[in-house]
């Protein structure tokens, strides 16, 4: 009998190369991706792998990478994450998953070969009974595994292969490129759209110039990877600090009023007053205001600091869920 027995609220197990599979993991339907995003498409995957484990008692769990092979194959280019692994794994926790196995992916197994990857990895360190993966899903050396290929080889050694399709939102199929656009082109609504839940990134407070405290405007600073590619400008965010949830008003940018530095989240929380140096929040995109601007001096940015408040708030004051979800509380 299958030692699994699905209980709610069940912390997600994190699993990387090294680490045995517990006699519980074990027969798991596992589903596989890079899972950047976990976007609408990502979670249709997910929640068929669960429904099928649950359906036969057993446990649930996704096998994913890290870095993106992306990165590994150009590390030169700045690769825009969406959601790094801190992150990634806080939503998968939200999911019902009963684990996540994370494979480094480096020359090693890069060069493994379609064969290898199923029966060495597949079968014999995760055990897994079934897999779900989406039509597009290629693995192995040069991407010589093709899904018909993965029915096959899984077949040999007694596991099922689930295939989904691809999901569309109003006539757009959902990826992580196309999101990944729309937050480059400051679209926070089609990119929160595309995820199905609102974009969020978390860093901790940093000690910044305190430029913002002598405007009137204090905020909480945070360095995100200099592969975020999200546009430059003024956005309406929530931002999840110490179990609350505050409303505020963030700058994403590199400051051309005053020093053109490298870029830096800069949060203003509405109503708020304290010290969140060394503190890791999260911050959650509601909508754009505008794009960064240059202004004549001190007192012209603060005015504008002025109608940024009020858009953000007005923005917040007016925002419909949409379907969307939220992960901050």
């Amino acid at each position: 009998m299958n030692p699994y027995q699905p209980a709610r609220g069940r912390d997600l197990i994190v699993l990387r190369d090294g680490h045995p599979v517990p006699p519980d993991l074990r027969g798991a339907v596992v589903a596989i991706g890079n899972f950047d995003g976990l976007h609408r498409g990502h979670q249709a995957l997910i929640a068929t792998a669960i429904e099928l484990a649950h359906g036969q008692r057993r446990p649930a769990a996704i096998l994913t990478f890290d870095p993106h092979p992306r990165a590994f194959f150009a590390p030169e280019a700045a690769h825009f994450r969406l959601t790094p692994e801190p992150v990634k794994l806080k939503i998968l926790a939200e999911m019902g998953l009963d684990a996540a196995f994370i494979r480094r992916f480096d020359a090693t197994l890069a060069a493994t070969s379609a064969h290898h990857f199923v029966f060495q990895l597949i079968g014999r360190e995760l055990g897994a009974s079934g897999l779900v993966i989406g039509g597009d899903f290629h693995f192995g050396r040069k991407r010589e595994g093709t899904p018909a290929v993965l029915v096959e080889l899984a077949r040999q050694i007694g596991i099922t292969v689930t295939t989904v399709g691809a999901v569309e939102v109003d006539g757009m199929v959902v990826s992580s490129s196309r999101i990944r656009e729309a937050f480059e082109a400051g679209d926070v609504a089609l990119g929160n759209t595309l995820l199905g839940y609102r974009w969020f990134v978390q860093g901790e407070v940093r000690h910044g110039d305190k430029r913002g405290r002598t405007l009137g405007f204090p905020t909480a600073n945070l360095q995100l990877d200099p592969g975020c590619h999200l546009a430059h400008g003024i956005y309406a965010v929530r931002v999840s600090v110490g179990g609350q949830v505050k409303e505020g008003v963030a700058s994403f940018g590199r400051r051309p009023t005053f020093d053109n530095g490298a870029p830096l989240l800069e949060t203003y929380l509405f109503d708020f007053s304290g010290d969140l140096y060394g503190t890791v929040i999260d911050v959650e995109f509601v909508g754009r205001i505008r794009s960064e601007l240059r202004f004549d001096g001190a007192d012209a940015l603060v005015a504008q600091m002025h109608r940024d408040e009020q858009d953000a708030r007005a923005i917040l004051a007016a925002r419909h869920e949409g379907g969307l979800r939220s992960f901050l509380e």
